[in-house]
């Protein structure tokens, strides 16, 4: 009796020390790197739909490009250019004196100025740019209207200006290089002329009195 006692001791004891060593590794094992760092499902942002902005009252509007270049005082400034643009030169004198002085109004400025660019005179191009620079310096609704189109004209005659100042300062480089070519060339012929006199032998037979003889 004795006997079976210890043996079921001496058994339950080899049963305990590793029942009691797998304890211990299970408590000191670490948790799966999925499950401890696992984060949090990403927050889904509820999807906002844009707002259309309201339509502004047609009265608000600015008037489109359109209707600029169709209706107004632009349309008739532009319709004005387009029949004064193929005038011959005495046609062009006349209209220019139809106008005579534009005064202090922007739309006969901007005619007189249309007709001035035309007539190929340096100081006819100068006074249409100035009546340009008075019609974009006008405050008046009447030359608001115009101020685009004054700004456009004034850019191309400043440039044109430009071109036609270097175009005769082009001819009168050239009027100076052929003056001097010519008198270069006089100075070459006069040489010339001096040399051949130089070169021409003397043939004159001097003069011998009657009855005398000339030794030889």
């Amino acid at each position: 009796m004795s006997f079976s006692f210890v043996r079921s001791s001496t058994f339950a004891g080899a049963m305990t020390v590793p029942f009691v060593l797998l304890l211990a590794a299970c408590a000191i094992q670490p948790k799966p790197p999925a499950e401890a760092d696992a984060l949090p499902p990403p927050t889904v942002m509820p999807r906002v739909m844009p707002v259309e902005a309201e339509p502004k009252a047609p009265a608000t509007q600015p008037a489109s490009l359109f209707t600029l270049m169709t209706q107004g005082p632009l349309a008739a400034m532009l319709s004005y250019a387009d029949k004064v643009r193929p005038l011959n030169g005495a046609d062009l004198s006349a209209e220019i004196a139809r106008i005579g002085d534009p005064g202090d109004s922007p739309t006969t400025q901007m005619q007189l100025a249309l007709l001035l660019s035309q007539t190929r005179v340096p100081a006819d191009l100068a006074r249409a740019l100035g009546l340009l620079q008075r019609v974009i310096a006008n405050p008046a609704p009447e030359a608001q209207a115009l101020h685009p189109l004054a700004r456009t004209l004034a850019a191309r005659y400043v440039e044109q200006r430009r071109v036609e100042d270097d175009r005769d300062k082009q001819v009168q480089q050239l009027r100076d290089s052929q003056r001097r070519i010519d008198q270069l060339n006089d100075r070459i012929e006069a040489l010339r002329a001096i040399e051949r006199s130089f070169a021409r032998p003397n043939t004159t037979v001097p003069a011998v009195p009657n009855g005398t003889r000339q030794n030889p």
